[in-house]
Parts: structure tokens; C-alpha cells; sequence
């Protein structure tokens, strides 16, 4: 079968296993390794102002810990109502956040936007008797593989500030979005406060990472890793994954790879592509008999929902196989 599942499903790229073999030596244990004091520089200077960067394992891990820097018990964050916290972590964020709300919003291709947002919280009075919001999560890509451009992320930006929220990024795709919108991380962040910068979907093997704009979050990160059991005790094999993918912008030149194949596919989808591609995901309208007419010929993809497929591209795509998912689509 040709994968189109999810880009999870995709192998580790072969720079990232060159850099865990060449971390294999011994060095000091956690994150006070050589590899892992280099994150906060690399990332400073990718995003050009400065941060403070610390591995994870795994995205949902991510997203809370940088939540839980913004969030109390007793608030809220609004998101969309098809935001990866909401429908994908198993209650992750209630449970890091020791049982803090998510508030939820709509918008057009899994985007939230000021109105939206000013929807659903405004209704809200200020009193104990109401949970309060505290921050705004939103997705880039989205969960429909659309991009926050940067005049929206500015508007989003002012909004939070505005209204005193804290604004995090879940990056799961990222890089995508920034591929899409040219190749830079700032524009593709804007100004958010924290920032989960996926790695996994994108060619590495087990590592994210929280990216803080804050110093003073950052070092609550520091504790709050630890108490959660995400600070590995040989962290270094994790700081090699990502200072890897950094290293030559790979990170980069995978992400257009994938987002090139995906735009290859859409070709042959015509009217019926669900969302804009401006990632590497595909939204497309499909019958139960078309579906199972593309499986029977090699492709394999989800469901979603009774009359759609979603396709996911990655590093290693093949141009030859997503041109053969577009025409295979286009004949339908």
C-alpha cells in the first residue's frame, strides 16, 4: 500500500539517526549534556529575538507543559472546537493543567479569529462564579492543514494582549506552515508566547520542542517537565533530533518536500477538495465506493466521516506516488 495515512507513519530521516549515533558517547545526564545547551541559542536565532528552547517526547506533552505556564486550575483555554487538545490528547490538557477548562470556538478551517474568539468569551461575567479564560491555543497548521498568515496572527496577537490571555501555538506541522508561507519560523509564530515546534511529523524520531518567548515561563517549564516525567535522564539523544533537523534547515527542506507532494495531489482533486492545501494534509469528497476504488488500486488514507478522505503527504513521499493519488483521484 502507498501511505497517505499520516505523516506519524512516515521513517525518521537518516541525518536524524547520523546525529543520535554521534551523540552515543557519554556526557552529563538530563538536559546539562553539550547538545541540549545549544537549544536556546539555535532557537533564538531561528526566530530572531529571544527564547528559551527545552526538548520533550512527545507533542501533547508539548502543548500542556507550555499551557500550564498560562493556565490556573481554575481558567480556561479557548480553542477550536476541533483543536488537537480538544479532540486528540484523551483529556491530556485537563489532567496537566489539574483540571483547567477548555473553552471553545469556531471558525472557518479550524481557525480561530478575534470575533470568534470575542463570541464566546465576552458572555463571560467576571465574577467567581464563572470560569475565566487565561489563554488562547491555536494550530499551525491548522486541523484542516490551513495556515495562520502573519497579518492574522497579528490580529490575534493584539486580541490576547488585549485582553490580558496568554497566546500558545500548537506546531504539530510547522513547519508546513512556515514552508507555505516562504521559509520563516517568525512569520509562521507571529507573536505567540509559547510554541510547541513539531518535529516527529516532519522526520524525527521521538523529540518536540517548548519553545518560551518568556523567560519567566521558561523556567516554570523547567519544573513542571520534570514533575510531569518528561525529563529524560539521557535528554541528549533527544536535543540530537532536533539540533539535526535545525542543522541546514532541514526541517525546512522536508516540509516543502511533503507540501509540494500534497499540492501535486490537489491537482487532481478539483471541486473536490474540502479546505485550501496550505500544508500537507487533503480534505477530499469521496463516496464509500470511491474510496474502496482507491484502496483496491494501492493507496492507503482515513476516513473521515461518511463522505471524505484525508490524505497526509511527508519527507518521504514520492512524487511519482502523489501524482499517482492525483490522477487516480481526477479519474474518478
Amino acid at each position: 500500500m502507498t501511505k497517505f495515512l499520516s505523516d506519524n507513519a512516515a521513517p525518521v530521516h537518516p541525518k536524524v539517526w547520523e546525529a543520535m549515533r554521534a551523540a552515543d558517547e557519554a556526557d552529563n545526564p538530563y538536559d546539562g549534556d553539550a547538545l541540549s545547551a545549544q537549544l536556546d541559542e539555535r532557537f533564538s536565532d531561528l526566530f530572531g529575538r529571544d527564547c528559551a528552547a527545552m526538548w520533550t517526547a512527545t507533542g501533547t506533552a508539548a502543548n500542556c507543559l507550555a499551557l500550564g505556564t498560562m493556565v490556573q486550575p481554575h481558567g480556561a483555554v479557548v480553542c477550536h472546537e476541533e483543536a488537537h487538545i480538544e479532540v486528540d490528547e484523551g483529556g491530556a490538557p485537563g489532567f496537566y493543567l489539574h483540571g483547567a477548562k477548555l473553552m471553545l470556538a469556531q471558525g472557518e478551517g479550524a481557525k480561530l479569529t478575534p470575533d470568534g474568539i470575542a463570541a464566546l468569551i465576552d458572555p463571560i461575567r467576571d465574577d467567581v462564579h464563572q470560569v475565566q479564560p487565561h489563554a488562547i491555543s491555536i494550530t499551525q497548521a491548522s486541523e484542516y492543514g490551513r495556515t495562520y498568515l502573519p497579518a492574522e496572527l497579528s490580529a490575534l496577537s493584539e486580541f490576547a494582549q488585549s485582553r490580558g490571555l496568554g497566546l500558545h501555538m500548537d506546531g504539530a506541522r510547522f513547519a508546513n506552515s512556515a514552508a507555505f508561507l516562504g521559509g520563516s519560523a517568525a512569520d509562521a509564530a507571529g507573536n505567540v508566547d509559547t510554541l510547541a515546534f513539531g518535529f516527529i511529523k516532519n522526520g524525527g524520531m521521538s523529540a518536540e520542542a517548548v519553545v518560551l518567548f518568556d523567560a519567566e515561563l521558561a523556567a516554570q517549564v523547567k519544573y513542571r517537565r520534570k514533575r510531569a516525567g518528561h525529563l529524560q535522564c539521557k535528554g541528549r539523544y533527544l536535543a540530537a533530533q532536533i539540533l539535526a533537523m535545525l542543522e541546514g534547515d532541514l526541517w525546512l527542506a522536508n516540509a516543502r518536500h511533503s507540501n509540494a507532494a500534497a499540492q501535486d495531489i490537489a491537482s487532481g482533486c478539483g471541486p473536490r477538495l474540502m479546505h485550501a492545501v496550505e500544508a500537507n494534509e487533503l480534505f477530499v469528497r469521496l463516496s464509500p465506493e470511491e474510496r474502496a476504488a482507491l484502496r483496491s488500486q494501492g493507496f492507503d488514507f482515513y476516513d473521515w466521516g461518511a463522505d471524505a478522505a484525508r490524505f497526509v503527504t511527508a519527507w518521504n513521499t514520492r512524487a511519482e506516488d502523489a501524482s499517482a493519488l492525483g490522477k487516480a483521484i481526477a479519474s474518478l
